[in-house]
């Protein structure tokens, strides 16, 4: 009978789940959704050999066998440092030196043919639940930012059924669907910006506005893994990784509100874009004692497809909005250690990782936001991670089965920890419609990623 995670893991990954993601580069997107990737810089898309391909790379869910799952945190500390054209500075608030609760991720992936379904072939299917966009940012309301952001959030939810088939030998097709949505029995349950009002029409100074709304919309995503050369035992020595993600419109209705009075209906829409990656692992060194796994991935983003940010209020008014992002290129680089069957510990595999990732930013001055004080990023990021096989025990703690029992018996738990550092470059705002948000923003933002893994 199947064995799940721990309750307190998984209760945790569904509270964090309609957290906002923190402060992110490229834009308002969140791509770090597995420790082990993220320990490679976030060069995993060739790779995908857990759960997470359901994000990473949808083919890869073909590479797995029985029934496996992750379950991951992102303890996010951001830290925005602002100061103004006159001379006036600000931070961002987290609250503690964490956002909470958390970002996180939870992915299921089964073959049907392990569990009594052996007419399905060589098919898999998944299902994920992640925060893929989202943010969230708070500032004084007696700072020099008020009139721009006092506090936003987009705690967007994105649910993921996937299938993958083995095609051949060398190459596996994926592909999923993107729902959004928000959830409105946790937290707000919906997109919002809040600001002080500078002394619009309509709104004497002072007043504290309130934009909100939710929606929900589905895209799809596709990836395909090519195995180009493989080793004496079956294992891949080539991968090649291509996912491909597809613009998404999300309509976004609620309220404008004035010192917490709804004035207004509030409609927009939010464009998710469409995205592109491709991968390519190189394992140098692969046997039965040792795994040394280099990768390199290039993501691009379609962020040019986003016009216009405009508010449409049941009073007939437009809040307009005009928006004018590029696109954007990320490259990550990172390689992965693993001792097998380690001497110290037979019964336990120990990986080591590390990684380096570049992103540019897609949003110009005239549209630059402090909810999401995006610029371009360099990344760096360590990572270690620990799986446990039939025969030992998972921190002391857990039975890992027993080798050569029925398939019910027989598990494999793993800890994935990892660290990054995200540097943002100083970013000098000179051109932007509201006077209070040109100044001065230096970011960094550093994450301890954890990820829980079950495979049986």
């Amino acid at each position: 009978m199947a064995r799940s995670a721990p309750p307190a893991m998984v209760w945790l990954v569904l509270l964090s789940l309609m957290s906002p993601s923190a402060a992110r580069a490229d834009g308002f997107r969140n791509p770090f959704q597995s420790a082990a990737a993220v320990g490679q810089g976030n060069a995993f898309a060739a790779q995908a050999d857990d759960a997470s391909a359901i994000f990473y790379n949808p083919a890869g869910m073909a590479q797995l066998r029985g029934v496996h799952q992750l379950a991951g945190v992102e303890l996010v500390n951001v830290h925005t440092r602002f100061r103004s054209s006159t001379g006036e500075t600000t931070e961002n608030d987290l609250g503690g030196p964490f956002g909470f609760p958390p970002p996180a991720q939870l992915f299921l992936t089964a073959t049907p043919r392990d569990l009594g379904l052996p007419w399905l072939g060589d098919l898999a299917v998944g299902i994920g639940l992640q925060n893929l966009f989202g943010f969230a940012t708070r500032y004084p309301e007696n700072g020099p930012l008020r009139t721009a952001v006092t506090s936003a959030s987009l705690p967007l939810l994105d649910i993921k059924p996937t299938i993958a088939y083995r095609l051949t030998d060398w190459l596996s097709l994926g592909v999923g669907a993107d729902i959004f949505t928000f959830w409105s029995e946790v937290g707000e349950g919906h997109a919002e910006q809040k600001f002080v009002s500078p002394g619009l029409p309509g709104i004497p100074a002072g007043g504290r506005v309130e934009i909100n709304g939710r929606g929900s919309a589905a895209g799809l995503n596709a990836g395909a893994l090519l195995t180009l050369l493989r080793t004496e035992s079956g294992n891949p020595r080539v991968n090649v990784g291509l996912v491909w993600r597809s613009q998404t419109d999300l309509p976004l209705d609620g309220d404008f509100r004035v010192d917490g009075i709804r004035v207004a209906g509030a409609h927009t829409s939010l464009r998710l874009p469409e995205s592109w990656t491709v991968g390519l692992a190189v394992w140098p060194w692969r046997d039965e004692n040792r795994e040394w796994k280099i990768e390199a991935d290039m993501d691009y983003v379609r962020w040019s497809s986003i016009s216009n940010f405009d508010v449409r209020l049941s009073n007939r008014a437009v809040l307009r909005n005009p928006q004018d992002w590029s696109n954007a290129v990320t490259v990550g680089v990172g390689t992965e250690y693993k001792w097998l069957r380690w001497r110290p510990l037979p019964a336990w595999d120990l990986a080591l990782r590390t990684g380096y990732l570049w992103s540019m930013t897609p949003i110009p001055d005239q549209n630059f936001n402090p909810a999401f004080p995006d610029s371009n990023v360099h990344m760096l990021s360590l990572g270690v991670g620990l799986t446990c096989r039939p025969g030992g025990t998972f921190l002391g703690l857990k039975d890992c089965g027993q080798p050569g029992g029925a398939a019910s018996h027989r598990q494999t738990i793993g800890l994935d920890v990892a660290y990054h550092l995200l540097l943002f470059e100083t970013r000098t705002v000179t051109e932007n419609p509201n006077p209070a948000v040109n100044g001065r923003y230096r970011t960094t933002n550093q994450a301890l990623v954890l990820s829980f893994r079950l495979a049986f």
